[in-house]
């Protein structure tokens, strides 16, 4: 393994450890055991080591969803997923200051939306059980859209106040009741 591949993997022990904004060069550099100077050379900077990291992270989704059981069920998704907000905590709050800095930042923001255009496909295949090549564009926009911001919303309630966040029983249940809402299709 070579110094980048070293300090990608550093860089992606620290993000589940100390979070985006607490891990220093110092930390990346000695977790890597590589000199500091190794960052600027193969990244530029600890922040675009840091969203490399980030981003190949969620990529891969196992570290940050767990292993995918492969299956339709919604709710043992659900219950991936909550167990994922609690086990993997400070890798949530560092893609949350992700998206943060993103914000004033171009390059960044547009490295979080091609990831948000991975993440609806990514949730419309988890949720159809159906192959990513092979779901339809209104499927992504529709079913991964909106399973990608419930994930959202959830994943904050989970960070900020887990006692009474709703459990993977309760999401189903009202999604179920948001349901009998709905208006006929015009």
């Amino acid at each position: 393994m070579g110094n980048r591949e070293k300090l990608l993997e550093a860089a992606r022990q620290c993000l589940f450890t100390k979070g985006y904004e607490r891990t220093t060069v110092r930390d990346l550099a000695s977790a890597a055991g590589v000199s500091m100077a190794a960052i600027g050379y193969h990244f530029g900077s600890k922040e675009a080591l840091l969203n490399q990291a980030l981003f190949e992270a969620l990529d891969s989704g196992d570290q940050a969803f767990g292993p995918s059981a492969g299956d339709t069920d919604l709710g043992t998704l659900w219950r991936r997923l909550i167990e994922a907000f609690s086990v993997n905590k400070t890798f949530w709050i560092a893609n949350l200051e992700t998206v943060l800095r993103a914000q004033r930042d171009p390059e960044l923001r547009e490295q979080v939306a091609a990831g948000l255009r991975q993440g609806r496909s990514g949730m419309a295949r988890e949720v159809t059980g159906t192959a990513e090549t092979e779901l339809s564009e209104a499927t992504i926009r529709t079913v991964g859209s909106v399973q990608l911001a419930l994930v959202s919303g959830l994943m904050m309630q989970h960070l900020t106040d887990p006692e009474s966040a709703p459990t993977a029983d309760e999401v189903l249940a009202g999604l179920r009741a948001l349901a009998t809402y709905l208006p006929e299709e015009t």
